[in-house]
C-alpha cells in the first residue's frame, strides 16, 4: 500500500514552496493549463499529499457554492490525483480527511457551508457506486448537475437546512 502524508492547508495558507509544488503539480500533470489558473485555485486548497518521495501526489480543493436543489451554501470539493496515484486509494483518503477539516471548520465558524458537494466527473465512481447513499464516505445522491454529471453531497454532522 502506497503511504502519503498528508498537508492540511485550509485554515492557513500554503507557503511559498507548497504554492510553488502544487502550481508544478498541476501544470505538469494536466489539471490546469496556466500560472493564473493555479493561483486563482490555491486559495481553495484544503489539503494535499505528497508521495513517499515528497513529491506532490494529490490537491483537494473546495469553494463555497449554493446548490439550487438544498438552497443552502456546500462546499463544492474537487479532488486531483497525480497519474501514477489513480489506481490508489488516495482520492477516497482525500475526501474522507476534507470531510472531517471541512465539517470540524464549519462547526466552529457558524456554520459557513453545511455540507461538502461532489460533481463526479470521474465517470468510473458514478458506474461503480449506484446505491443512493455511499456507506463509507457518507455521500447521499443530490441529481445531476448542468453539465449532466452526478452529484453526491455530505452533510455534515450538526448541521440543519432551514
Amino acid at each position: 500500500m502506497a503511504k502519503f502524508t498528508y498537508h492540511d492547508t485550509w485554515n492557513s495558507a500554503p507557503s511559498d514552496e507548497e504554492k510553488d509544488d502544487l502550481t508544478k503539480f498541476w501544470l505538469s500533470e494536466g489539471a490546469l493549463t496556466s500560472p493564473d489558473q493555479a493561483r486563482d485555485r490555491l486559495r481553495q486548497v484544503v489539503l494535499y499529499a505528497r508521495d513517499a518521495e515528497g513529491a506532490v501526489a494529490g490537491v483537494g480543493t473546495a469553494f463555497a457554492h449554493t446548490l439550487p436543489q438544498i438552497g443552502q451554501p456546500l462546499y463544492y470539493y474537487r479532488s486531483f490525483i497525480g497519474v501514477r496515484w489513480r489506481s490508489t486509494r488516495l482520492v477516497y483518503l482525500l475526501i474522507k480527511r476534507a470531510q472531517k477539516l471541512l465539517g470540524e471548520y464549519a462547526r466552529e465558524h457558524e456554520w459557513p457551508c453545511i455540507g461538502m458537494l461532489l460533481e463526479l466527473e470521474n465517470k468510473r465512481f458514478g458506474e461503480k457506486g449506484r446505491m443512493p447513499v455511499w456507506p463509507h464516505l457518507d455521500l447521499v445522491y443530490a441529481g445531476k448537475s448542468p453539465r449532466g454529471l452526478e452529484l453526491r453531497v455530505h452533510y455534515f454532522t450538526g448541521a440543519s437546512l432551514h
